[in-house]
């Protein structure tokens, strides 16, 4: 506690008595919190009063409703595109366009037209709207930044990959072949794999051979059996008793 010291002045005549207080001494401090029970702490906080949030006036705040925003004539035309396209080609590529110049743009749609292939452009968002209401909606995660569609109506993939190794700047990402989605290692995997042609010409082969063994093994077994039925036969009869009864005498 401070300590207070009065000094009393003489009186003097025509003057109030005067006190003077001095404080001395260190200040007290009795503001500190007391310290709190962990479980009080823990009570009071469980059963602290939350007021309710106010209520906002009508049309304060924008509607929840999300606005569909409805297509126009030319995505609508492009989708019809898309649709027309995935249904009559057998194989559409996705490439990403890494900063290639005209000149090879140019290139390289004169030497994939040597093989039937087409270069198509489609904006991204209108290719994400389609795929995402079709069965090829796997396809959506390709289309991020600057793509280009190769398209064929024939699965030409090794004509495609030979043409790709001369534009570095075209990096392949997956396609659609045979209505299959394959990615970028799948379709070097389907570009090893012999044509269709050679295929079937080998199982033609196959099947012939193995029929040709099978008739030949169904026609063995009756010649031999028939063999040897007319040998039995001829050894039965009486002229070859009589034959070998006179090669036996000439014999002896």
């Amino acid at each position: 506690m401070a300590a207070t010291l009065c000094v009393k002045l003489p009186l003097k005549q025509g003057w109030l008595p005067l006190t003077q207080c001095i404080r001395h001494g260190s200040k007290a401090v009795t503001r500190h919190k007391r310290p709190m029970h962990f479980l009080k702490k823990k009570l009071l906080a469980v059963t602290e009063y939350i007021p309710p949030k106010p209520v906002a006036a009508p049309g304060a705040y924008p509607s929840q409703t999300e606005r569909v925003q409805e297509d126009n004539g030319l995505v609508l035309l492009m989708k019809r595109d898309l649709r027309n396209l995935f249904q009559d080609c057998k194989m559409v590529a996705v490439l990403q366009n890494n900063s290639i110049s005209a000149d090879d743009m140019i290139m390289l749609r004169h030497r994939l037209l040597k093989y039937g292939i087409t270069v198509k452009f489609f904006p991204n968002q209108v290719m994400r709207s389609f795929l995402s209401d079709s069965v090829y909606y796997n396809m959506v995660p390709l289309f991020v930044g600057p793509t280009v569609l190769f398209v064929s109506k024939e699965p030409k993939v090794k004509e495609m990959l030979t043409t790709l190794r001369t534009s570095p700047q075209m990096t392949l990402l997956g396609a659609c072949v045979d209505h299959t989605l394959l990615s970028a290692q799948g379709i070097a995997s389907y570009s090893k794999l012999p044509s269709v042609t050679v295929v079937q010409g080998e199982l033609v082969s196959g099947l012939t051979m193995l029929t040709s063994r099978t008739a030949g093994m169904l026609q063995h077994h009756p010649a031999h059996l028939s063999a040897l039925l007319q040998q039995y036969v001829k050894q039965q009869s009486p002229d070859s008793n009589t034959e070998a009864a006179s090669k036996a005498e000439e014999a002896t």
